[in-house]
This record gives structure tokens, sequence and C-alpha cells, in this order.
């Protein structure tokens, strides 16, 4: 018989201890040891005498089948996983609670020529799930199934008697393998589970999607090797109190993991952004100081954002410094060079800066713009509206140059904007992304230093 003994995993980062640990040695969390009943397999007698089944060719050799994708009717979430679905992979979806998971898988049944789904829930009864199909306007649905089970091995049967296009697991914290005696939702059961069904994907050519939870952090709860498993892991993110939706991809084995898709939430379900640059832009206030208008660039597509900053005396012995949308650590070195090279003190005054509509960007090209809404904040004179900002800022107070610059003012233009303050390393013509001989209908104004840029602005 084989031997079981007894051991601790954290919840957390996935780390092994013999014995409770308060705190992990590994992440640094405290309180996530969970006991689990490990069963030890027993050694395999070594055959003697056979040969090996193991064939080495060289790569020239290796013959290449061609996947074709599948489309699921959803633009953006087609965007962000490279093209469409890959027959066979395994696909990683997290976001916090109620940020609208389930209900964009559910609507890849709209499709109806997608083929069967297979749905599987551990969190919610069949009815539950047909009340939500019919809040989404899902009523009739030949090609969608539910199972309203947690044993993996069921899990695999039905695949196997259905033989769906797409199977999804809502969620991985609630299957569990019967062989293994830890609780569902445990370090080993989610690695185990999460192998399996990787294993099941590809024997049959489902496109599986796993729902997984988040941690307090906003990363995918459970054990890293969960990540390597999967071959695409993307996050839903969305603020409650907004009603956009951002499905980015961490890790896509193929495509990119630099396109996000733009969803707005409504009653009747996720609904696709065409033009998110205008939607972001709809509630901009003109004439109001530290207000100023950006070009972003997520993947291949432009956005434009508003950048809003808010400077006010400080109430504190130490002046309070927030951020939304926009790195903690990035604002930190902006007011670091607005003091140094604009010789404005900030030591006495409040700093808020915010993206408006709940989006978090984390390329430099809104440097810029960000610092010309703090000055503007500042000094309490408004930027002009028609204006659109973009460049990245130094140390030594000098703007670089970004990339993908013309597809950046070709949005801008789109929108109406007359002026865009562009980077001179930009019009280089050595330059990578050069603008000097692109004909736009803008007027581009090319400056060094932020210095300029203020002196044009504000």
């Amino acid at each position: 018989m084989s031997k079981q003994t007894i051991r601790f995993a954290c919840q957390n980062c996935g780390y092994v201890s013999p014995r409770w640990t308060g705190k992990c040695p590994e992440c640094g969390e405290w309180n996530s040891f969970v006991e689990e009943l490990v069963e030890e397999p027993r050694k395999k007698q070594e055959s003697k005498g056979k040969k090996s089944d193991i064939q080495i060719v060289p790569l020239s050799e290796v013959e290449v089948e061609e996947g074709k994708r599948i489309t699921t009717g959803i633009e953006e979430f087609d965007r962000v996983l490279g093209g469409g679905m890959m027959p066979g992979s395994v696909v990683l979806i997290a976001g916090d609670p109620g940020v609208g998971k389930s209900t964009l898988m559910m609507q890849l049944a709209r499709d109806q020529q997608l083929g069967k789904i297979l749905y599987v829930t551990g969190e919610e009864s069949r009815a539950q799930v047909r009340v939500r199909a019919q809040r989404l306007g899902l009523k009739e649905l030949d090609n969608f199934f539910v199972l309203a089970e947690t044993d993996l091995e069921t899990v695999a049967k039905a695949v196997s008697d259905l033989n769906p296009v797409v199977l999804i697991v809502d969620s991985i914290q609630t299957l569990y393998h019967p062989e293994i005696l830890s609780a569902p939702g445990s370090v080993s059961q989610v690695r185990e589970c999460s192998a399996k069904l990787a294993q099941l994907a590809k024997l049959t050519g489902t496109t599986v999607f796993i729902i997984g939870h988040v941690t307090k952090d906003g990363v995918a709860a459970g054990p890293k090797v969960l990540e390597h498993i999967v071959d695409a892991a993307l996050q839903l993110e969305g603020e409650r109190h907004y009603t956009f939706r951002i499905l980015r991809a961490y890790k896509n084995r193929f495509g990119s993991t630099n396109e996000i898709g733009i969803f707005e939430m409504h009653e009747t379900g996720l609904t696709e952004v065409e033009n998110p640059s205008e939607i972001f832009l709809s509630e901009r206030s003109y004439g109001a100081s530290g207000s100023t208008v950006a070009a972003a660039i997520e993947g291949t597509r432009p956005i434009l954002l508003e950048v809003q900053a808010l400077v006010t005396p400080t109430s504190y012995s130490v002046p309070q410094r927030t951020s939304t949308g926009i790195d903690y650590r990035r604002l930190s070195i902006i007011l670091a060079v607005v003091e140094k090279r604009m010789g404005i003190k900030l030591g006495g005054f409040d700093v808020f800066l915010n993206v408006a509509g709940g989006v978090r960007i984390d390329e430099p090209a809104i440097d810029l713009a960000s610092t010309i809404s703090v000055i503007s904040s500042y000094k309490d004179v408004p930027v002009d509206s028609s204006t659109v900002v973009i460049g990245e800022v130094g140390l030594a107070g000098e703007v670089r140059g970004v990339g993908q610059i013309e597809r950046r003012v070709q949005e801008a233009a789109k929108l109406g904007f007359k002026r865009a303050i562009v980077p001179q390393a930009n019009f280089s013509t050595r330059s990578n992304g050069s603008i000097a001989d692109s004909k736009l209908d803008i007027e581009l104004l090319e400056v060094r230093k932020i210095s300029e840029a203020v002196k044009l602005l504000v």
C-alpha cells in the first residue's frame, strides 16, 4: 500500500513545509499554510531488457500542422487571444469577483456557429446559470450545455461523451481530483486539476477556458505552476464603480501580450467598445486646469486619454501623493523632475494624479501629459483643449521620443484635435518612428525639454 504523509502548503505561492508556519518564508504571506494529506505513489519496478521508445529527430524533419483559429464572434476577445481560439489550447481567465468573467464566457454562446459549448459550474446551480442566460438575452441555446459538477473525472467523461468545441470551467478552485486527498482549492488540487485539463485539451482538441479567482493583490490565485501549465493567461480588470472592463493578456503562446480588449458592462452583459478614445474623452471637462489629453498605445491600438491632476496646499506634515491609473513610482519621478528642472516647489502641496475612466496605463509616453497636468493645476491655468500631448520625460527634464508616433497623431487628428506636442526626436529621419515626412492633418509642435512644452501650453 502507498504511504500517506502530512504536509503544509502555502495557498498564496505553493511553498511546501513539513510543519505549520505562521509566515511563509517564500512570499511573506501570513496564515496561508493549510494542511494537506499526500499519498506517495509506489515505486515502479524498472523493466529490464526493453528498448526505449524515445524518438529523437532533427528539427528540420519535424512536421508542422498549421492550427486553424476559431473566431468567437467577440472581436475584442479575439484580439486579445491573438486572432481567435486555438483548438486544444488552455486559457486562464482571472479577475475580481463580479468583474464579468462568467458573463464573458457565457456570451460565447451567442455565436451559434461556434459549436457545442460545455459549461461546468461548481459555484452555481443549473437554475442560476439559466437565470443569468436569460438576463443576457440568451434564450434559445441549443449549443450550450451545463454540467453542475466538481469531480474532475466526471467532467472528463462528459467531455468524452459530448465532444464539445469549448469547455468552460467555472471555477478551477471548486474542482477536485478524487485521487488527491486535499480539499478543493488547495495548491495540490489546483495544480493537478489544471494539469489534467491541459492533458484533456491536447488529446481531444477542445479549447478549455479556466476561470480563476484572484488574491487580494490582484494576481491569479493558486500556485505559480498554474500559469505555466496554461497556454494563455488573461486578466479582466475593472473598477467596481466604472462600467469599463479591460481584458489583458500577460501570457500568450499563440499571440501578443500587448493587446487589450475594452468592454462596457450593461444589464445585458459586456458590450464591445469599438472607439475607446471617443468614449474615454466623452466626459472631458473644458477650461479646467490640470487636465491634459495624452495618446497611449495598447498593443496595436492607439487610445486617447484624459490625464487629470490636482495640486492643493497640504494640511498634513507629510504631503499626500496619490495616483490612479498611473504607477505611483512614476508619479514620484515626475514630481522630482518638476521640482529640480522647473524650480516649482511641491513640498507643501498634496498631489493627486488620475487617468479618467478607470483605465491603467503603464507606458512612459504619457509622462509629458502628466507633467503638464501637474504644472497646470499648480498654476491654475487651463491647457488648450484642442491639443494632445505625447512624450516620455527623462530625469534631466528632456522629452524623449516614443514609438508608433504616427499612429498616435493620426488618432488625435481623427478625433478633431488641432495640435500635437511631440518629442523632437520623433522628427529625426534617423530615429525609429519618425514623422518628419508624414502628411497629417494636424499641427505638429516639437519640443526638446519640458520647459518648452510648458511655454506652449501653460
